[in-house]
């Protein structure tokens, strides 16, 4: 709830009219609070295209016509939570693929995350391997980005 979905549409606002939103959580669960925090994100989402849970993010941009103007893809974490019962590699592989092709895009992209390392260290050997491929995601988003942001209490500090 530190702001970051809603600063990233404030952002992707003012690259035109054909945006597309990316969702990545697959509403595959019994659980009343994550389908309620799903249909708020829903509606207050603007009235954007939206792809809910491509299993291939990039082939689903590339079969969009007419392009996108630009996309929010939100988010990383939960992308990575929908892949965790894969291989590091795999995972890795897959998040590098994908940050390639959205670089070569002609459309800006806004890719959210959660900057889960500040916790500590959690005692269960999942929990520790979430933790360590979100901060490696997160890293490679970074390194690919032309920006990088934080936000903290819904104010923005940019990074990069």
């Amino acid at each position: 709830r530190s702001g970051k979905s809603r600063r990233a549409v404030e952002l992707a606002r003012a690259w035109g009219d054909s945006m597309v939103f990316v969702a990545t959580y697959r509403t595959t669960t019994d659980d009343a609070e994550m389908i309620a925090r799903v249909a708020r994100h829903r509606a207050e989402r603007p009235a954007w295209r939206t792809l809910e849970a491509p299993a291939d993010v990039g082939a689903a941009l590339a079969a969009l016509r007419p392009p996108p103007s630009g996309i929010v893809l939100d988010c990383l974490t939960l992308w990575l939570g929908d892949r965790f019962d894969t291989g590091d590699d795999a995972i890795l592989s897959a998040w590098s693929d994908l940050l390639a092709q959205l670089r070569a895009t002609s459309w800006p992209t806004v890719i959210v995350g959660n900057e889960i390392g500040w916790s500590p260290v959690p005692e269960a050997p999942a929990l520790r391997r979430f933790r360590d491929l979100a901060g490696t995601l997160a890293q490679m988003a970074a390194i690919a980005a032309d920006e990088a942001w934080l936000l903290v209490a819904g104010c923005p500090v940019r990074l990069k």
